[in-house]
């Protein structure tokens, strides 16, 4: 396999241009599959292969990891992925682009360079930084969310291996792009079919049946262990979601729009690249496990950067009571009594019950006639979620309700972050390339911005004509994916087929959304539609408290929102069932 040195649209003498770029995807989140770095090099043809390791919590974990050692900050998991997957990249001339340098992208770069010379490898390095911010009153770590031009850089100056701090997912696509293709920084719709392309691999196995809404449609055998997608890029932006031949998973439409609408919000998707018009995308089976991106337009990027801001919002802890057979109400009013007169003289800051419901009438087992009652404390001072309460319930251990016990024995507080926005000029971040021989290279900011604003509603399709009705859980003919930004969350909802998308688009608005979710009913919901992927995409403000680190909610990340949403029922077409 020939290694790309250069654009393909590049004058230089001697380098044939290649149509198609291959980038593949070996990791979705910090912790990951970890052979699939392996599995992706050597199951098929790759050019690039990318590796998505950061998130809202990972910042943070990397944030209280560089507190005990300056020295540390990044990915430690795709270090020792290298150790093998250095040989086989250089043996079959692909690029690797991670963003697993996390608050610590140079150090991580090093630890590379160590590392090949090691093995014996001429591989060069290169790393992208700038996206750290100065820190600011009670913040541990502060991001500003980079895009591709940095990683184009590094590989146009020969580098095989480029890892970064905090890009956008999508950077990890765009950056090659930009460099195999040459594109310029004000070919927006090319570069936003690229930013399409790398939202659907960041999330690795999710697009080819993980977490896949219509799994049980298919043979099982399929989902047990899916393979990591791949896109053949083309010039002009549009790409083929693909996986290697002989991996398990699936690739067709819905697993593609399934990870489209996962945590997006709006017809505008912003970035520092591009922003993206998610109205705009078109998808096309082509075949098996190939599905066609087409038809993606693109707009100046807005003006400002999204900044992830991490801090220590204090100490928490978490005691579950088990409540079994007759009279649970009244045993859960009983031990929460006791514990609020426990706590009177030294009550947390914020402390929460809630009643899960999981005991059934005549059940043939004590799990299953037993209903539980957790209680979650937060407060700045450890002692007040600690000794304090771990003693208010163990002391009631034999003086409190029938059949008393928890699922686990009550410690110590444990530290929990918060997440929070903010947006800065992109003209004040610096976005530096260090390139392989050490060169740091100022990469600018975009010279047309524009500011975002929302898309005008859509018109809806023509309205299923009347008929009779049957009562059914929505997920019989809609998907489902949801997922967290901060406090907020996103469920995208999608239907199949024209019929489907008439009665969908027209029946579930705002309040029956909130009507189906009864924990939404008082808080702002929006309700974006995407005709031609047959979507709706609602966000829930404040659903996540102060984000998924901060844990105020039994689902912290929102994960399964989508499946509640699925599960419930409403008066449903026949004719569509």
């Amino acid at each position: 396999m020939t290694r790309p040195s250069a654009p393909a649209d590049s004058a230089a003498p001697g380098l044939p241009a290649r149509p198609v770029l291959r980038i593949g995807n070996a990791s979705g989140f910090y912790g990951d599959r970890f052979a699939a770095v392996r599995e992706m090099l050597t199951g098929g043809e790759l050019d690039v292969l990318t590796g998505d390791y950061l998130a809202e919590l990972t910042m943070l974990i990397l944030g209280r990891d560089q507190l005990k050692d300056p020295g540390a900050g990044y990915a430690r998991t795709f270090l020792r992925q290298m150790e093998e997957g250095l040989g086989l990249a250089h043996e079959r001339g692909v690029r690797i682009v991670a963003n697993a340098g996390g608050l610590n992208p140079a150090g991580l770069a090093e630890a590379l360079r160590a590392l090949a010379e090691k093995l014996g490898l001429p591989t060069r390095i290169a790393h992208v930084e700038g996206d750290r911010l100065p820190p600011r009153d009670g913040v541990l770590t502060a991001n500003a969310y980079l895009g591709g031009a940095g990683i184009a850089a590094c590989l146009a100056a020969g580098a095989d291996v480029v890892v970064t701090g905090r890009v956008t997912d999508a950077a990890l696509v765009t950056g090659p792009a930009q460099w195999h293709f040459g594109w310029g920084p004000e070919e927006y719709d090319r570069l936003a079919g690229a930013v399409v392309a790398g939202h659907v691999l960041e999330c690795g196995t999710q697009a080819t049946g993980g977490n896949y809404a219509f799994f049980a449609d298919h043979d099982p055998a399929l989902f047990r262990r899916p393979g990591f997608p791949v896109a053949e890029l083309h010039a002009d932006g549009s790409a083929v979601i693909t996986k290697h031949a002989g991996t398990g998973g699936l690739v067709d439409v819905g697993t593609v729009t399934a990870q489209l609408l996962y945590e997006t919000a709006g017809a505008r998707y912003p970035g520092p690249d591009v922003t993206a018009r998610l109205d705009t995308v078109r998808l096309s089976q082509e075949g098996p496990d190939r599905v066609r991106i087409h038809g993606v337009t693109g707009e100046a990027p807005p003006p400002t950067l999204k900044v992830g801001l991490n801090r220590l919002g204090g100490f928490r802890n978490e005691v579950v009571f088990v409540l079994t057979g007759l009279d649970v109400e009244a045993k859960a009013r009983l031990v929460r009594e006791q514990i609020e007169d426990a706590l009177a003289d030294s009550r947390p800051a914020d402390l929460r019950w809630e009643t899960v419901r999981t005991d059934r009438e005549g059940a043939a087992t004590e799990e299953t006639a037993s209903a539980l009652l957790r209680l979650v404390v937060r407060d700045p001072d450890p002692e007040a979620v600690g000794r304090t309460l771990t003693g208010a319930a163990i002391e009631l251990a034999l003086a409190s309700y029938p059949g008393f016990h928890v699922t686990a024995p009550p410690g110590r507080g444990a530290p929990y972050g918060v997440f929070t926005t903010a947006y800065v000029p992109a003209g004040d971040v610096p976005h530096t390339a260090v390139l392989p021989d050490g060169t740091r290279q100022e990469i600018p900011a975009p010279v047309r911005t524009l500011d975002l604003a929302a898309v005008p509603d859509p018109e809806l399709p023509e309205p299923l004509a009347q008929g009779p009705v049957t009562r059914a859980p929505l997920g019989r003919i809609a998907g489902a994916r949801s997922g967290d930004k901060g406090g907020d969350a996103n469920v995208g909802v999608w239907v199949r087929t024209e019929e489907e998308w008439r009665w969908l688009a027209h029946t579930l608005t705002v309040e029956v959304f909130r009507a189906l979710l009864p924990e939404t009913a008082d808080l702002p919901v929006v309700r974006h539609v995407l005709p031609h992927l047959r979507a709706l995409n609602f966000t829930v403000a404040g659903i996540l408290g102060e984000g998924v680190a901060s844990q105020a909610r039994f689902d912290p990340q929102a994960k399964a929102l989508g499946e509640w949403l699925r599960s419930r029922h409403l008066d449903i077409p026949e004719v569509l069932l």
